[in-house]
């Protein structure tokens, strides 16, 4: 009998910012490897599409509509999830603005979706148990801001760069429960954030060429490695960060 160590199944796995992109396509995959699958988005319509999308008839996955940057909206969603085998936490924003016009306002922006959500629903988690011991949690980050300095990045590139500096000291301290805490920091990827029209078509092709591997992720290319680091193939992995990104920091 072969034994599949990347399996999910018997897991319950919660993925934020599942509504497109990057979470969209790791809450299929997640269903795909035989977990159960709690979804979070904001938009109810995408949400429902990702829902819709999930495999295993035979499990109870979940989807609950959710700002995360409301207080209240938050604690409806810790009260009404289960017992947590795997955290992904996809939910994020992207900008791009010269240092000169970096403002308080504009970091303030940021920082509250891809760092102080991110990081107060995890310590919520965490604080009522909802994480089983010996899970998993996986933040994603970026290259920008760990590995690589673009101009005009600085201000997604610091909140990512504050994401993995958490990751490492929740790594240390979730060990107690023998739960890990691992990030995966992808470099561009094909997703709505990417296209919602801040770059042309030729300024994508003009960087893409700057990928040794000669494009843009894909929104399962960074699937597989969450895939990887909820599983038992990663038991003896905590407070790494996954890069994913096409030899682009090298």
């Amino acid at each position: 009998m072969s034994i599949n160590p990347f399996s999910l199944e018997g897991k319950t796995v919660l993925v934020t910012g599942a509504s497109s992109g990057i979470g969209r396509e790791t809450a299929i995959r997640v269903s795909q490897m035989g977990g159960t699958v709690v979804v979070v988005g904001r938009n109810r319509g995408r949400l429902e599409d990702t829902f819709a999308a999930l495999e295993g008839t035979d499990r109870v996955h979940r989807q609950v509509v959710c700002d995360q940057t409301n207080e209240e909206d938050l604690e409806r969603l810790i009260d009404g999830i289960p017992q947590l085998d795997g955290v992904v936490q996809c939910a994020g924003t992207s900008v791009l603005f010269p240092f000169q016009f970096s403002t308080r306002e504009k970091y303030d922006r940021v920082f509250e979706v891809n760092f102080f959500s991110t990081v107060e629903l995890l310590r919520l988690l965490y604080k009522k148990k909802k994480i089983s011991n010996g899970g998993s949690v996986v933040l994603i980050a970026s290259v920008g801001g760990t590995t690589v300095f673009d101009t005009g990045n600085g201000v997604y590139g610091a909140s990512k760069a504050a994401l993995v500096s958490t990751m490492k000291f929740c790594a240390k301290e979730f060990a107690k429960k023998r739960i890990r805490v691992n990030a995966i920091a992808p470099g561009r990827v094909h997703t709505p954030l990417i296209e919602s029209g801040t770059m042309t078509d030729e300024q994508i092709r003009m960087d893409e060429a700057k990928y040794p591997l000669g494009r843009y992720g894909e929104p399962a290319d960074v699937a597989h490695g969450v895939i990887y680091l909820l599983s038992d193939a990663a038991a003896w992995v905590t407070g790494a960060m996954l890069v994913i990104d096409g030899g682009l920091s090298i």
